[in-house]
């Protein structure tokens, strides 16, 4: 098995530490997938458990300028591995205004992601920081359990505000209910004509209302709709 790849693009780079501080928040151990066009971290605890379950999905040549890899076989081309969440997390937070970053499977005694860190200097020679993170190579015969889920048709599709501003009102609203319902109504005007989809947040006594959303089908995950909110 062999996988090195490099991202040299700022923006692509700050997106990828904002992805692995995003899963070091929702569990402790991942696993890394990798395939010659993807890289997928996956959480597969069980729901019912109080778990989380997660499938993000990484187009390779969207993040990396240099990407190789050498699955376990020509059949079976691709690579499991386990590892520490908050390791990725904490080796990626080095990489502010870094020049590049490197990612390699290697074997130092026990397998590793090494993650390296090219960082800006202010004489000509540059820096390099070495993370070596632990990792657990996942046999053939368990990739079956971690395979992306099955997600089943929407019956209403909409996009809903800006994340920071729905964060904003949800962690105000946990102080008043343990539980928030999300209802999907249309607005009728006096004109006759009803407004775009606007979700309702209900918590307790509490109603926040975010109107002139778009709805329909995900055509674009950049697109963005106009929205006023009002509690």
């Amino acid at each position: 098995m062999k996988f090195r790849a490099k991202i040299v693009d700022t923006a692509c780079l700050n997106h990828f530490t904002r992805v692995s501080n995003m899963i070091a928040k929702l569990a402790k151990t991942c696993t890394l997938r990798i395939s010659p066009d993807k890289l997928n971290f996956v959480l597969s605890d069980k729901v019912a458990n109080g778990g989380v379950s997660m499938w993000c999905e990484l187009e390779q040549e969207n993040f990396f300028s240099e990407f190789q890899m050498e699955g376990v076989s020509a059949e079976n081309n691709e690579i499991y591995l386990e590892l520490t969440s908050e390791n990725l997390s904490r080796a990626l937070k080095t990489a502010q205004n870094a020049r590049a970053l490197k990612v390699k499977l290697t074997n130092k005694h026990f397998p590793c992601i090494t993650v390296s860190i090219e960082l800006l200097s202010v004489s000509s020679s540059s820096r390099v920081v070495t993370h070596d993170i632990p990792v657990k190579v996942i046999p053939r015969k368990l990739w079956k359990d971690l395979q992306e889920p099955t997600v089943p048709d929407a019956d209403v599709s909409i996009y809903l505000p800006v994340l920071k501003t729905m964060k904003s009102v949800v962690e105000k609203m946990k102080n008043i209910s343990n539980h928030l319902e999300l209802h999907n109504v249309c607005i009728v005007r006096a004109a006759g004509k009803a407004s775009p989809a606007s979700p309702v947040f209900r918590a307790s006594y509490c109603t926040l209302h975010a109107e002139g959303l778009l709805s329909g089908e995900f055509l674009s995950p950049c697109a963005q709709a106009l929205s006023s909110l009002h509690c």
